[in-house]
């Protein structure tokens, strides 16, 4: 399963706190959900500002960042299943004795031994780590790659040109110079990034223009000026708002002025209109109509769990080995009712949502060979 390369590129620093900061967001690490800055963010009549909100965003949907990492498939980690169980109880601080009798395994001096195992793999990891920044140090005289920018939302082999043979690419596609017309837009997918890239260099930084004005640009660049707009939207170099009527040249750099404010006021005015809403879900196996009942306090955060299959680190045991086997395609992800919050007076969502829960799972019993979901234990009568 292919982790994010966002993920992958991050340092150790952000992948220990979760989330990497951009110029406009906060970006969760381990499922890609964005949080805007600027943005004061309310749940359960509560306010948070943007960077107290996508730390609760990794409590609440991932429980936390070793959590996470520790449910990644070994492929990812390097970690057998018992090394997993082990990590988790040092986590908890639970001691060697309570660990060998909870585990039953050998005895408390055994645990130690499995202590200094994982030390010892620190240890190498560190080497490895300094002998692989050893090669890239190395490496720099060998042809040197495009770099992707930050805020690119397409990331793969088109970046995989070196800086010659892009400097080849652009005398043959601009004959006129780089500041004169294009000659032809009909190119292979990675050339277009390296005509794409060297485009965005006719805007110019802290300007904010029309779509009118951009189109005005790049008509004296090539025809199809409507294709080179969407590849420089696609690849990071432009920003818009919203409506589209204001864009920018997307530099690691603070929006300044009156534009800036507007800017701010416009982002304030659209998450006000988008309402979070809480409900119940399902994740339906298309093959063998077995569906996972779910309940989220944020419907919009639905995008996370499936985020969370693809890369192989779903809690549900039993519908990731499905996801595995079937595939994204035979899944389908289906609201099966929106909790309705009255507007006046005090309300419970939380305990709402849970009672909602239950009635829906009376109500299907996804249970056995209808579901995924495991039924609650019956209390034993003494």
């Amino acid at each position: 399963m292919k982790m994010s390369e966002l993920f992958w590129n991050a340092s150790i620093d952000d992948l220990k706190q979760g989330f990497f900061q951009e110029p406009e967001h906060y970006t969760c690490l381990l499922c890609g959900q964005k949080i805007e800055k600027g943005i004061v963010y309310q749940q359960d009549d509560v306010f948070y500002e943007a960077l107290r909100y996508i730390k609760l965003h990794i409590e609440q949907e991932h429980g936390s960042v070793f959590e996470f990492l520790n449910k990644l498939d070994k492929k990812f980690t390097g970690l057998t299943d018992h090394q997993n169980t082990l990590l988790r109880c040092f986590y908890a601080g639970k001691s060697d004795a309570d660990i060998q009798k909870e585990l039953g395994i050998g005895s408390a001096s055994t645990i130690r031994n499995h202590r200094a195992s994982l030390k010892e793999k620190e240890r190498q990891s560190k080497v490895f780590l300094v002998m692989m920044e050893l090669l890239k140090d190395k490496s720099q005289s060998k042809p040197v790659f495009l770099e992707p920018p930050q805020t690119a939302t397409m990331v793969d082999d088109r970046y995989k040109i070196t800086q010659t043979e892009s400097e080849k690419i652009l005398a043959k596609l601009f004959p006129e110079g780089l500041e004169g017309p294009l000659q032809t837009f009909s190119i292979k997918e990675k050339y277009k990034l390296v005509v794409i890239q060297e485009i965005a260099k006719r805007f110019q930084e802290h300007q904010i223009y029309t779509e009118k004005e951009v189109n005005q640009i790049l008509k004296f660049v090539y025809h199809d000026f409507a294709t080179l707009r969407r590849y420089l939207i696609e690849y990071g170099f432009l920003k818009r708002t919203a409506d589209g009527s204001q864009y920018w040249l997307n530099h690691d750099s603070k929006e300044k002025g009156d534009a800036a404010m507007e800017r701010k006021q416009e982002l304030k005015r659209l998450y006000k209109e988008i309402k979070t809403e809480a409900g119940i879900y399902q994740i339906r196996n298309l093959r063998n109509q077995k569906i996972c009942l779910e309940s989220t306090l944020n419907l919009k955060t639905i995008n996370g769990k499936k985020f969370s299959l693809e890369r192989g680190g779903h809690p549900n045991k039993e519908l990731q080995k499905e996801w595995l086997e079937f595939g994204a395609e035979a899944f389908a992800f289906e609201i099966l009712e929106i909790l309705k919050v009255p507007e006046d007076g005090y309300f419970d969502i939380k305990d709402a949502l849970k009672k909602l829960n239950e009635k829906w799972l009376t109500k299907l019993q996804p249970y056995g060979e209808r579901g995924y979901n495991i039924p609650k234990p019956i209390p034993k009568k003494h």
